[in-house]
């Protein structure tokens, strides 16, 4: 259908649909080049396509060769490299969200537009819920490792701080017991992984839960290292470790569509509330025993 009574603010509104759409098609290109797993490799180039044809069905109604996002293209191609493929493009479409309206609003003076747009983004997201990622089917191991190590050492490193008052000895006994810990639920997650099924792959989950462990002992016993005064040293584990609570459930929910706010406020809470329960029963043993550092 031709359309020629389009006026400026409706034809730059169009361009700006072919930038977006151009710069998606370039990215899917890229990063279709670097995916080793075959079936990544054909829905990302799917994808591509389907860009491709949205930046043709716009350009029909604007005459005009639009050049894609340069800076778009770098930006997500290394966020996809650094944290894996699904966060990336997941993340790339939920920005999407204001391009959206905008394409409602464009159904207006383009009826044609509504049945193209809304196919299209049907099958750009089934095609992105058939992507394979092996770091996401560890998942539940990495929660495990990390929601464990922040209960844990919260609660420890809370106690600790009002019993022994002193950031060097908190430090060493955070660290020992972190350490000694991480092993302990790396192994057990490798036994439970094993018992549920003989042929799970019970070695690398246990190894993410391990990791996963082992660098929140680090990040959270690091203010003691750092700072003398253990109050504050404290008060910082737990700033750091509503920041970790923070940046790992945005990845999660954005890389499974989960509800952000809710598994937010849920973690921090318990990881907050035995932090508190831990520094009162340190006073208590503290006041109890007798016992002065």
């Amino acid at each position: 259908m031709t359309i020629t009574n389009l006026s400026e603010e409706h034809v730059n509104q169009l361009i700006s649909f072919q930038k977006n759409e151009i710069t998606e098609y370039y990215l899917y290109q890229k990063i279709a080049k670097k995916v080793k797993n075959e079936q990544n490799r054909t829905l990302l180039l799917e994808i591509a396509n389907d860009e491709k044809r949205h930046y043709d069905f716009w350009k029909q109604y604007t005459h005009t060769d639009v050049k894609p996002n340069r800076w778009a293209i770098f930006k997500f191609y290394w966020i996809i490299r650094l944290l894996g493929l699904t966060f990336g493009i997941k993340l790339m479409e939920k920005g999407e969200a204001g391009a959206q309206i905008a394409y409602k609003e464009a159904c207006s003076y383009i009826p044609d537009a509504r049945k193209v747009v809304e196919d299209e983004d049907a099958h750009e997201a089934e095609l992105i819920n058939m992507i394979e990622e092996k770091k996401l089917d560890h998942v539940g191991s990495i929660v495990l490792g990390l929601n464990d190590a922040l209960v844990e050492l919260t609660g420890v490193l809370a106690g600790l701080t009002f019993a022994l008052q002193n950031t060097k000895l908190i430090a060493l006994a955070g660290l020992i017991t972190g350490i000694a810990a991480s092993f302990s639920m790396a192994a057990s997650e490798y036994l439970s992984k094993r018992a549920e099924d003989e042929n799970a792959d019970a070695l690398v989950s246990s190894l993410y839960t391990g990791a996963a462990y082992i660098i929140t002992v680090v990040l959270l016993i690091l203010p003691y290292l750092l700072i003398s005064n253990f109050f504050i040293s404290l008060g910082a584990t737990l700033v750091i470790a509503v920041l970790i609570i923070f940046l790992f459930n945005y990845y999660i929910s954005v890389a499974k569509d989960l509800n952000f706010r809710r598994r937010f406020t849920e973690m921090a809470v318990i990881s907050l509330g035995v932090a508190a329960l831990s520094f009162g029963i340190g006073f208590v043993i503290r006041q109890f025993l007798g016992v002065e550092v």
